[in-house]
This record gives structure tokens, sequence and C-alpha cells, in this order.
């Protein structure tokens, strides 16, 4: 059965940093693709960031292009989103996910975390 576990999130200040961790089990982590979704209360998930199975290319959200960085340790089984110069915007409960990428681009989820919640203070 495959599991993600996120951690990390938290309050901070507006232009303060966060680092997510996701920790995934179930299945071999480094043929799969991983990224990373979030959601306010009411709204829809949306797409933050993905990474394919190597670390190789990345996909980002044109709102935290620049800011945020999605990247993988294949040995540990573990996924990050580094997030910097957060704004109160950011505010969002945060999901892993793994999955495929196909050969458009487009990154298919199969499996999702619970989600950590990170909170932007102005």
């Amino acid at each position: 059965q495959v599991q993600l576990v996120e951690s990390g999130g938290g309050l901070v200040q507006a232009g303060g940093s966060l680092r997510l961790s996701c920790a995934a089990s179930g299945r071999p982590f480094s043929r799969y693709a991983m990224g990373w979704f979030r959601q306010a209360p009411g709204e829809e998930r949306k797409f933050v960031t993905s990474i394919d199975s190597s670390g190789g290319s990345t996909n980002y959200a044109d709102s935290v292009k620049g800011r945020f960085t999605i990247s993988r340790f294949n040995a540990q089984n573990m996924a990050y989103l580094q997030m910097n110069s957060l704004k109160p915007e950011d505010t969002d409960l945060y999901y892993c996910t793994t999955g495929t990428i196909a050969s458009n681009g487009y990154y298919n989820v199969d499996y999702w975390g619970r989600g950590t919640q990170v909170t932007v203070s102005s």
C-alpha cells in the first residue's frame, strides 16, 4: 500500500521560508514522479509543482515560479518542497502526491498524502 506522509508545515511570517518533506513508501520510489498540490477551504486542489522520476525535469505553477523548488532524494524515498519568499496567499493545505508524467508533460496523480498546513501571516 502506497503511503505519503508530509511534514514541515507551520506558521511563518510573510517573506519567510519553509521546507516541506514527504516520506514515501509502498512502491519503488525512483520509478515514479512526485508532486505537490495545495488547497484552500472550499476550493479545488491546485497544482503547485512536479518532478520526474530521475529528478531531472520539473514543472511549476506560475504563482510559485522563482520562489518554490521541488527536489527528491531517491535513495531515501523522500521528496521536498522548499518555499521561499512566502506570501499570505500561499496559506493552504499542501499535499504530497506521486504519479506519472504523460508524454505531453501532464502530471497524473496516483496517490495523495493527507496534507500539511502552511499558514503565512502578514
